[in-house]
């Protein structure tokens, strides 16, 4: 355990502490969907860190120390997280939840994020959608849900949240804290895409519910949208 607390990784640290043999978040029993994010929530971004820290009106503190102390700081620190400070957090999460499994199947990562966040820490929701102006929905993570497109074979992030969000007819709300995205999935027998490159920085212009923008034939401010 690593009592102090310590930044995110970045640039050369974040390539000298996470590259290599023995690193990362050790597998365990079907731990995959959460190692992945863990890791992806707090080794490089504070985005975050209100989760480790902060006093939420229903946070447990339990979880919190386990999360901060077992987890992210390690990771952090030395690169490396045993399997067995994951499965502490897996226990508690069992205990906490109304699921018995959590410490022996696979889950998907919404279910994972929705049981941490909002019944364990008490987060407010981080995303507000709305579908073809019904009423807003408040979410945790937008998980990217796609028919197969024959133009995308090697996708980027931000091809796949555009179609995502223009097929599902949804549109953000407001300019979100944090945007946590779920690819899309697959299973052994199929994989929608072999490859998908992160996009390093996301362009949500268009995704925004009555964001002004300018019109693509004249330059003006646009008063149509045409999908």
């Amino acid at each position: 355990q690593t009592p102090d607390s310590f930044p995110p990784l970045r640039n050369e640290a974040a390539v000298r502490v996470l590259r290599g043999r023995m690193k990362g978040i050790q597998g365990h029993c079907n731990s995959c969907y959460m190692d992945a994010a863990l890791f992806s929530l707090f080794s490089c971004t504070s985005v975050l860190d209100s989760m480790l820290f902060k006093p939420f009106p229903l946070c447990d503190r339990n979880v919190q120390s386990i999360l901060r102390d077992e987890i992210v700081n390690p990771l952090r620190k030395t690169g490396f997280v045993r399997a067995r400070s994951v499965m502490h957090l897996r226990e508690q999460l069992t205990e906490k939840g109304q699921c018995s499994s959590f410490t022996n199947a696979e889950k998907d990562p919404e279910e994972f994020l929705n049981l941490i966040m909002h019944q364990i820490l008490g987060i407010e929701p981080l995303l507000k959608l709305q579908s073809g102006g019904q009423k807003e929905q408040d979410c945790y993570c937008y998980q990217i849900f796609m028919d197969k497109q024959e133009d995308l074979v090697v996708p980027d992030v931000q091809q796949l949240v555009e179609h995502s969000f223009l097929s599902s007819d949804l549109k953000l709300v407001e300019i979100p804290s944090c945007f946590i995205i779920q690819m899309p999935r697959f299973g052994k027998e199929y994989k929608m895409f072999s490859k998908i490159i992160p996009s390093l920085e996301l362009d949500i212009t268009d995704l925004l519910l009555d964001s002004p923008r300018e019109c693509c034939m004249c330059g003006d401010v646009a008063t149509l949208e045409c999908s």
